[in-house]
């Protein structure tokens, strides 16, 4: 029987290095996460790689040790401990004891001295040791049953290559580190004896007592006086680097013994951490809880659910289909959920050998249509927008909509990101669902859930719909504590139906204007290409960061400012060329050459690739719970990401065209998170400047620079503007002026002296989010500020701006949202065949039959200038076009 393996961890030693590796991370509510994430990060890997038998975490003392009593001055140049790492640490320790894995700590004593005192005992028990640690002090135990490990250069130091590695055998550690001391403790060693010294010495004279005994063979002079004059010095520093190995501290092997977690401990800390994705590493088999789930694939049962669902009046749903994107997914099955715990699936459409017989989807569509489309239907169901895309290319109008839980969360918590079932069921219900790539597979072995087994679908698609009914109650009771109903009600949740329309629809593009400046951009970037090689005078890789750095730094002898933090090389990310762009015509090129090679592959190559063949429209997905202000984003393609500006940004816009027969609108706000600001800040001089019609950019120009040059006067002061709204530092400003940080200090001030009461808007807003924890839009939407209780500044700082930023972006935000539904409900009531087919920005485009243009034009603006009463105007610019860019 092979050996039994004891691991013990040094904690503190642990806590600090994962620390510095994850410094930034914490949860939705600001608690600081990232030394218990990388902490547990190097757990897991420990457990699944070494499997050790029994482990333990010991952790240092708080509070001075024997080591302080002897010598004041140990570890005394040590700064405090991070107040967000302190933090962490009772957090850590509850961790450990939900996983289960025994702590230690012994009064008066460090980790080192525990440690080696467990390892002392588990070698009379014929159970090999493995500590856990960086420290070079504990290579003093290392012997035939006690081993280390050092995490940060993954080795085992064991007594075959502790020589090697340290430069002396296990039993001279202590010799060496007397005489040479260790900085990292303070411990003084003998001043002047460096460690090369100090190990030749011990080399030579096989110990520490034999070299005091035969000092006066010791053939260096001065090496032979240093350690005379400092004998007491150096007998201390033995001391204080000897760990102690007899401490009375128990080894309780059924505590240190590898144990299964308390599963429901862990995963309600785990989600209040919000590491979802490490809990299936430690919970080996996360189970969902007991469910009562069936499968329908006789007709008579599928009748009888419909009437039981019409009986209910309400019920969770949720669709599994054959494809992530729902313009181009096939239905595979329906689930349901009517009660707490219980679930019914309805496959349609799995397709593979074997596969049992299924309710054809016609006949199961025409069965459930009447509930489905039924209004007064209470529909709930998780990213609900996409089963209304799905059942409408079936032939199928879901109607009733109430509850999108992915919405409710992102409304209770938008600082999240990513609002998955996994993470709500983790995060409200301590329930862990079934990973979807558990169901399908990865890589070249992945399926398409047409091609899964009925009976692994089966309980995948019941539990969606059983957790999408638990959370809808439980969200909504939130939102409504919350005061968040009415803007669920009357915004989000309304939105959803009209995001869905817009995805449908899609927009046309055409692929023949994209080719040709396809063509022109690899002209042009091969003619870039040629001029940045001409002027480095060689060939090399201008996609590589790291030849690009060598051609900029070492070749042309530019002065590089920061490294990059994995390869330590120098950086040439964006914002250091833009730096140096003054500096060398080389970099100018460099800049004009990524730009050209974005636009090809991200526009003129990828769009015509997302045209979809059936309909020969591109069909955006909105994300409606994706950023932090309410702002909505799309992928697939990110068209918010569209150039804009610039001859390459209105040829790209030229491509997006209408219809035969139709005619593009294009209605965007003029200056709408500025007027935002106005209302807000009540300013009478900036209220002043939109209420008169005159142009903000100039009143500020004139403001700050007084009789500068006219066109370039406004567009500094537009940067000036905008920079107030986000609360951007002197620096910052500076850098994108072109200027000093004290003289755009300068134009801030005068700014402010002009504009007062903007100043003290501000500065209250930040103070209310201050104490409230959040920040609040005109319409009441919500998001946490928890930065600006955050101990760390920069974290601080970057709460300011959220404060100052979030109710004028936000604001912004929510009014084109409901410009949209006001627009869309115009049109709808007057009957028009008009869609609208995107939302960028502030901005609206429609595809307007050409005998409906006059019609459509003043409902437009009407909606969109009518979405909110501030005390400015809302102003629009409306402009038809045979294209996006003429529609200006």
């Amino acid at each position: 029987m092979s050996q039994k393996r004891l691991f013990l961890i040094d904690g503190s030693s642990l806590l600090y290095r994962s620390y510095y590796a994850v410094q930034k991370l914490a949860n939705s509510s600001g608690f600081p996460t990232g030394a218990i994430y990388g902490f547990l990060s190097s757990l897991r890997k420990l457990l699944a790689e070494e499997k050790p038998d029994y482990l333990g975490v010991v952790f240092d003392v708080k509070g001075p040790t024997v080591r302080h009593e002897e010598y004041g001055a140990y570890k005394a140049h040590r700064k405090p401990m991070p107040d967000d790492l302190a933090l962490q640490i009772p957090v850590l320790k509850d961790v450990l004891r939900a996983l289960r894995v025994a702590t230690a700590e012994f009064p008066k004593y460090e980790a080192d001295d525990a440690m080696a005192s467990l390892a002392a005992r588990a070698a009379t028990r014929d159970i090999r040791t493995v500590i856990v640690t960086t420290d070079k002090d504990l290579l003093q135990v290392v012997d035939a049953r006690t081993s280390v490990w050092n995490p940060s250069k993954e080795m085992t130091i064991d007594t075959a290559n502790v020589k090697e590695v340290f430069g002396a055998e296990a039993g001279a550690v202590v010799d060496v580190l007397a005489l040479w001391g260790d900085p990292t403790d303070n411990v003084p060693g003998v001043p002047g004896i460096g460690e090369k010294t100090a190990k030749a010495l011990i080399q030579e004279f096989g110990s520490l007592d034999n070299l005091l005994g035969q000092l006066e063979q010791v053939k260096n002079p001065r090496v032979r006086e240093k350690i005379a004059q400092n004998r007491e010095l150096l007998e201390l520093s033995r001391r204080l680097v000897t760990v102690t190995r007899d401490l009375p501290i128990e080894l309780d092997l059924d505590r240190y013994t590898v144990q299964e977690p308390d599963e429901k401990e862990t995963i309600r800390l785990f989600g209040e951490l919000e590491f979802s994705s490490l809990l299936p590493e430690f919970l080996k088999a996360p189970r969902p809880a007991a469910k009562s789930f069936r499968t329908i694939c006789d007709e008579a049962e599928l009748r009888a659910l419909a009437a039981r669902i019409a009986e209910a009046g309400e019920v969770a749903l949720d669709t599994e289909t054959d494809s992530p994107a729902p313009t181009r997914a096939r239905l595979v099955g329906l689930s349901f959920s009517l009660v707490p715990g219980e679930a019914y699936y309805v496959p349609v459409g799995h397709d593979y050998l074997g596969a049992p017989a299924q309710i054809p989807k016609k006949r199961a569509l025409a069965v459930l249509r009447s509930v489905l489309e039924d209004p007064a239907i209470q529909k709930t169901g998780q990213n609900i927008k996409y089963d209304l895309i799905v059942l409408e290319r079936e032939g199928v109008r879901l109607a009733g909509v109430a509850r999108d839980t992915m919405v409710l969360s992102y409304l209770l918590e938008p600082n999240w990101g990513k609002h998955g079932l996994e993470r709500l069921g983790l995060h409200y219900l301590r329930e862990t669902k079934t990973p979807y790539v558990e169901i399908v597979g990865r890589g070249k072995n992945e399926l398409t859930m047409d091609k899964v087994a009925v009976e692994r679908a089966a309980p995948y698609a019941c539990q969606d719909a059983a957790l999408a009914q638990a959370l809808g109650v439980i969200l909504w009771d939130k939102v409504r504590a919350r005061k968040l109903d009415r803007l669920y009600e009357e915004m989000e949740r309304p939105l959803i139906g009209l995001l869905a329309r817009m995805e449908i629809v899609g927009v046309r593009v055409d692929p023949a204007i994209l080719r040709s400046m396809s063509k022109e951009l690899e002209g042009e970037i091969g003619r870039l290409e040629k001029e940045i090689h001409d002027l480095a005078d060689c060939a090399f890789n201008i996609n590589s960061p790291r030849q690009l750095a060598d051609v900029l730094f070492h070749k042309l002898g530019l002065q590089p400012s920061r490294r990059t933090k994995v390869t330590k090389g120098f950086s040439t990310s964006l914002d250091i060329l833009e730096d140096l762009a003054e500096a060398h015509p080389l970099v100018r090129l460099v800049l004009d050459y990524r730009q050209m090679a974005k636009l090809k592959s991200t526009y003129a190559d990828a769009l015509p690739a997302l045209i979809n063949p059936e309909t020969g429209r591109i069909h955006t997905s909105y994300n409606q719970t994706v950023a932090s202000t309410g702002r909505l984003s799309s992928s697939e393609p990110n068209l918010q990401n569209i150039p804009a500006r610039g001859p390459w940004g209105a040829r790209f816009r030229r491509a997006f065209v209408p219809d035969g027969g139709h005619v593009l609108l294009a209605a965007d706000y003029s200056q709408i998170e500025l007027r935002v600001l106005a209302h807000l800040s009540e300013d009478k001089a900036l209220l002043a400047t939109f209420l008169e019609g005159r142009d903000v950019h100039e009143e500020t120009a004139r403001l700050v620079f007084g009789n500068a040059p006219e066109k370039d006067a406004r567009r500094r002061a537009k940067i000036i503007n905008f920079s107030i709204i986000y609360g951007t530092s002197a620096f910052s400003l500076a850098r994108e002026l072109g200027t000093s940080a004290g003289e755009a200090q300068k134009f801030i001030d005068r700014y402010f002296a002009e504009r007062p009461q903007v100043r003290e808007y501000l500065d209250r807003i930040v103070e209310e989010a201050r104490e409230r924890g959040y920040s609040e839009t005109i319409f009441g939407r919500q998001r946490q500020v928890p930065e600006l209780r955050a101990p760390d500044k920069a974290l601080q700082q970057a709460g300011r701006r959220i404060a100052l930023n979030n109710p004028i972006q936000g604001s912004a935000a929510d009014i084109i949202k409901v410009a949209m539904l006001r627009a869309a409900r115009a049109l709808e009531d007057r009957k028009l065949r008009t869609r609208m087919i995107l939302q960028v920005h502030d901005e609206l485009v429609f595809e307007v039959p050409e005998g409906e243009a006059a019609a459509v034009e003043p409902l437009v603006r009407e909606a969109m200038e009518g979405a909110a009463e501030l005390a400015v105007p809302l102003k629009v610019r409306l402009g038809f076009g045979p294209n996006w860019a003429d529609a200006k």
